[in-house]
């Protein structure tokens, strides 16, 4: 058993008992990381409230030889994507996407991939690209991440405003509508 499934051993009856989601456990060297999700958000309270559990919790079971750091968060806007529970979460997303070496070879050396996660199951997902849709084995997968789009601020002054009309009255038109009249 690893130090990470000794880990999710300790904390995972206690994230179920404040309706979290444990979304990953990495440990690497003295870091261990937490990271827990719930289907509506997170906030400092709750992540705090977790952290104090969880430390509480692995004070107690001792599941780690020597000395440590924990880290408690939340998976973030751009989360790592390891299991297919990961990936199922994840359709409708955009996705970066590295292959192993050996998929990358079998694809000409191309390794690096980016689309929206159209389908997850057990075995791999379904990746949309402009190209099309392309089967990913999850064996295949080197790593991958979701990949936050920020979408542009709305011009100053945009949306529906009023305009005269013939008659000298005022009626609301949209910036689509007033495109398709000039």
């Amino acid at each position: 058993m690893t130090v990470a499934d000794r880990v999710r051993d300790v904390v995972l009856p206690l994230l179920t008992e404040r309706d979290l989601d444990l979304y990953d456990i990495d440990v690497a060297g003295p870091v261990v990381k937490v990271v827990v999700d719930r289907p509506t958000g997170l906030d400092l309270d709750v992540l705090a409230d977790a952290t104090r559990a969880v430390s509480r919790a692995l004070d107690e079971a001792d599941p780690i030889a020597g000395a440590y750091t924990l880290e408690v968060s939340s998976p973030g806007l751009e989360r790592r994507l390891r299991t297919p529970r990961h990936f199922a979460r994840a359709v409708g997303e955009s996705v970066k996407i590295k292959l192993t070496p050996a998929a990358g070879n079998a694809r000409g050396g191309e390794r690096r991939l980016e689309g929206e996660v159209a389908a997850a199951d057990d075995a791999g997902l379904t990746l949309r690209t402009g190209s099309g849709d392309e089967r990913l084995a999850y064996d295949d997968i080197d790593r991958a991440h979701t990949v936050f789009v920020w979408a542009p601020a709305p011009k100053p002054g945009k949306g529906p405003r009023p305009t005269p009309t013939q008659s000298g009255a005022l009626t609301t038109t949209t910036d689509e509508k007033r495109d398709e009249e000039s």
